[in-house]
């Protein structure tokens, strides 16, 4: 999973003002977000004493990197997983339309021979920390795991559709920062600068040839990273804009990915210059909470007539329970430049981008 330094509350800047109402939010939207999982995970737990569901389960976990378990399930356990399903879809700010979210994998591929042997699997929830892990057998006992050490026992790990869950949750992002005040639109739906001569019709990018994150001994209980980074600057209006910009494939640290992706599309901003914060979706963001929190500050920011960095900005938005446990902020970059031709390193040093400018041409 590619997430972040140990040190992260003292590698990164602290936000020095948030709004008093935010971490409660969060806090009550992370608590259920893990019950709902832990709630499906008690579920699946107590159905697989039936061998015909076990057989199933064992089946889709072995020649399946996740299953979609609520699909998977009949009768009880399937309105009961259906329910926890709307549930997390509540906590994180998302509609109802999104469909199921949870999903069932396998813990580690080191179990697959004891599954493979019929060793009875426990099931666990997903943990957004290192604390213990609280796994479930059939008859309804619990058995707490190191985070830190892989059981020799196979565990079946109750997670979410990180990609599906992110793609909702950029979506609302777009249009809550948007309905707040704050200009938030895809590179491709933004319009195209005017230019001097048909020939010369297009826009100039930033696009990323190379990005990793830095290695760090991840929990065998976490599954893969789900990666966004909002890139800000000032809109030709002098107000400032937040483009979030989706990275699925940003899933293992210590990866080096060659994702050739348009990270700034220069043509909605009036400087040559932008900033970028990466974020991690941990399972338990809330969208529209995000969206608020980061709104609240950025409108208070006023074009000068000279670019303001405004990472601290983003940073200041984030609450403070973001900076503890939950690996929300991965890192950030300043002042990118539309001339940038090399590798950055962000702020935290925790990631670096290969990065060159990119002229996309007008069909």
């Amino acid at each position: 999973m590619a997430v972040l330094c140990a040190g992260q509350t003292l590698a990164a800047p602290q936000a020095t003002a948030a709004p008093t109402s935010t971490p409660h939010v969060r806090t009550s939207a992370a608590s259920e977000v893990h019950a709902a999982e832990d709630a499906a995970a008690r579920a699946i737990a107590a159905a697989l004493t039936d061998p015909a569901w076990r057989a199933r389960v064992r089946q889709a976990a072995l020649t399946s990197h996740e299953v979609a378990v609520t699909a998977l399930a009949d009768g009880a356990l399937k309105t009961t997983l259906a329910s926890a399903d709307h549930r997390i879809a509540a906590a994180k700010g998302l509609g109802p339309g999104v469909g199921p979210l949870l999903r069932l994998r396998l813990g580690d591929p080191s179990m697959r021979g004891a599954l493979t042997a019929g060793t009875e699997p426990w099931v666990a929830a997903a943990t957004s920390d290192d604390g213990p892990v609280t796994a479930y057998d059939g008859e309804g006992g619990t058995h707490t795991l190191d985070a830190r050490e892989t059981p020799a026992r196979p565990v079946y790990v109750v997670d979410l559709d990180g990609s599906r869950a992110l793609a909702a949750g950029l979506d609302v992002l777009h249009e809550e920062l948007a309905r707040r005040g704050v200009r938030s639109a895809a590179p491709a739906a933004e319009p195209k600068r005017a230019r001097t001569s048909a020939a010369a019709a297009g826009f100039w990018t930033t696009r990323i040839g190379a990005v990793s994150l830095s290695d760090d001994e991840e929990p065998w209980i976490k599954g893969d990273a789900e990666i966004y980074t909002l890139v800000t600057g000032f809109g030709h209006d002098g107000k400032v804009r937040v483009d979030p910009v989706d990275m699925p494939y940003l899933d293992d640290d210590g990866t080096v990915y060659r994702p050739q992706q348009i990270l700034v599309n220069w043509s909605s901003y009036k400087y040559d210059l932008a900033d970028a914060v990466m974020m991690e979706d941990d399972g338990s963001t809330n969208y529209r909470d995000l969206a608020k929190a980061i709104a609240a500050i950025l409108l208070t920011v006023t074009d000068q007539g000279a670019y303001i960095p405004l990472v601290n900005a983003v940073l200041d938005a984030i609450p403070d329970d973001w900076w503890t446990d939950d690996p929300d902020y991965v890192d950030s970059w300043y002042t990118l430049a539309r001339t940038d031709n090399g590798t950055r390193y962000g702020a935290r040093g925790n990631g670096w981008m290969t990065l060159e400018p990119y002229f996309v041409q007008e069909l």
